[in-house]
């Protein structure tokens, strides 16, 4: 069996009167992400870091902010895609753990949620599945409430690795 191992990252301004969307759930805020698709800013990095663990480029490569199409589209559905396109290339989800760094509002009363949302949507079991929230204290541009950034790393497992 051959592990694969990839990390993602994405990042989001915020502004007023938008909704915001963490790990394919809407959190109560008056803020939300600036975004092409719903902003989802954790799903983003997740599908980045199963891309990158499966070698198949990045969420920008096979999901364009150009093309009108993903204009407004729920993240949930780029991650299905992007579960498919590893399972083709025969790797399986070992585990995911996401971090998100946003000054407020508070993620505590989602955390469970947004596991369990991704754990159904990725079709695997919520104990593989990991989310955590950080605040900046107050510096940079996450602390001044500007941004959101979101960390995902991954385990594949699959195809016996060899040398090519």
């Amino acid at each position: 069996m051959g592990y694969r191992i990839g990390n993602g990252y994405d990042v989001h301004a915020i502004r007023e009167g938008l909704p915001m969307w963490l790990c394919g759930i809407k959190v109560d805020s008056d803020k939300g992400f600036v975004a092409h698709s719903d902003g989802d800013v954790a799903i983003h990095a997740l599908c980045d870091a199963l891309l990158g663990a499966a070698a198949l480029g990045d969420i920008g490569l096979h999901f364009p902010d150009s093309d009108p199409k993903y204009k407004g589209i729920d993240s949930k559905v780029l991650l299905r895609k992007v579960v498919e396109m590893t399972a083709a290339n025969e790797y399986a989800i070992g585990n995911v753990d996401i971090t998100i760094a946003l000054q407020e509002p508070k993620l505590r009363p989602y955390i469970d949620k947004m596991r369990e949302t991704l754990a159904a949507t990725m079709g695997i079991d919520v104990s593989r599945v990991s989310v955590k929230a950080t605040t900046t204290e107050r510096l940079g541009f996450v602390g001044r409430g500007e941004g959101c950034e979101a960390w995902a790393t991954v385990l594949l497992t699959g195809k016996q690795l060899t040398g090519k």
